[in-house]
């Protein structure tokens, strides 16, 4: 049941606030003035509070500040009868849902009770997808090899350097992407990755830079291509060394110049986009058989970043597969397992070719098949190896 906290220095109007909402099922609190009721909202846990503005000791504007520093961040409905439109507008730049003005319209308040409710809602299930997203892109580890591309994403994120991340197949490169943007001043904006290497050679353009309507048999409408999605965000192109030296060319253009043309049309649009690329490929022996401008790549390897294979940093998989097991009995609502430590020590033992990608599916079918404490013997039963 959603709690509402009503702060007015007017009791005839907490009482016809509170028999209204309770009627509509929700929980109702009263505080008389702002002193009061800043105290409640520290104390307690509110989903939304409706605050009148004009009040002795503390205004309702001042209340809206004070929390605004606070952990708690309850949505606010700010109620008042000396209404303006400038009174409103400083109410909403300073966070608050919405202003209805006294007498409210009943029908008016319960509405937008319900929609500051879901906004509140929906914060909170960011908040908690956020928090498994940042968990599950944690960069595990603490052997001398991944802690040097730790410090080197430390420094590099806060600029605008382009990265080039190269690394064998399941080493972790997308992971480093996220972490670069994440940390970057572009956080908040999009990051958009694509696999060049999953996309025809003839779509690629039309991934990359969008198309017009008619620009091709199924160009049936407009389309916006991944350079403009990612506008003023992070564009991630992974396996860069697959892409064609046709859209090679395009891409550099759009590095040189900021500005990109759809496919079929010929209009210039700029764009605002940090550009991260990574490959398992040697670039540079790509570029002596022709496969790769030289130009490119000199442009997107401001920053090279090289991650360690994991028979490289053997020593971190007992982290890893900690980080895994806890991973995997989230995904399934099981309890925790457990491992031994002849277990973990065969598991470093193998070489894994498919790197941390194939450490994760082997404690995934770990998880399943083994005990509840996994063995060596599990390990050498369910493992490839």
């Amino acid at each position: 049941m959603p709690k509402i906290l009503i702060i007015d220095d007017e009791k005839v109007i907490r009482a016809t606030l509170k028999e209204i909402l309770e009627y509509e099922k929700y929980e109702i609190s009263e505080a008389q003035d702002g002193e009061e009721g800043l105290k409640k909202i520290q104390e307690e846990d509110f989903d939304l509070v409706l605050c009148d503005i004009k009040m002795p000791k503390m205004d309702g504007i001042e209340v809206l500040d004070k929390v605004a520093t606070l952990d708690k961040q309850p949505q606010f409905i700010m109620i008042s009868a000396h209404g303006s439109i400038e009174t409103a507008v400083e109410a909403t730049k300073k966070g608050a849902f919405d202003f209805v003005p006294k007498p409210p319209d009943l029908n008016r308040l319960l509405l937008t009770v319900r929609n500051a409710l879901d906004k509140k809602s929906l914060v909170t299930e960011t908040k908690v997808l956020k928090k498994k997203l940042s968990k599950k892109l944690d960069m595990v580890g603490e052997s001398a090899t991944i802690q040097q591309v730790k410090e080197t994403i430390e420094k590099v994120a806060p600029t605008d350097a382009r990265v080039l991340i190269t690394g064998q197949n399941g080493t972790g490169k997308e992971l480093v992407a996220h972490w670069l943007h994440q940390k970057s001043n572009r956080a908040s904006a999009p990051f958009i990755a694509v696999n060049c290497a999953a996309i025809p050679a003839e779509l690629i353009e039309s991934e990359l830079f969008g198309h017009e309507k008619g620009a091709f048999t199924s160009a049936v409408k407009q389309r916006q291509g991944k350079f403009e999605q990612a506008n003023g965000g992070t564009l991630f192109l992974d396996e860069i060394g697959d892409m064609s030296l046709s859209a090679q060319a395009k891409v550099l253009r759009a590095l040189q110049e900021h500005k990109i043309t759809r496919v079929g049309g010929d209009k210039d649009i700029k764009v605002d986009v940090r550009i991260l690329a990574a490959t398992n490929k040697d670039l540079k022996k790509e570029i002596e058989e022709g496969n790769f401008r030289e130009d490119l790549y000199h442009r997107l390897s401001v920053i090279l970043i090289q991650v360690p294979a994991l028979k490289d940093r053997k020593e971190d998989i007992p982290m890893l597969v900690d980080k895994f097991l806890g991973d995997i009995s989230g995904e399934y609502g099981t309890a925790k397992k457990a491992i031994d430590k002849k277990a973990i020590s065969k598991l470093q033992e193998f070489p894994w070719t498919g790197n941390i990608r194939e450490l994760r599916n082997v404690v995934e079918r770990l998880v399943i098949l083994g005990g509840q404490v996994i063995s060596e013997d599990d390990v050498k039963k369910y493992a490839d190896y």
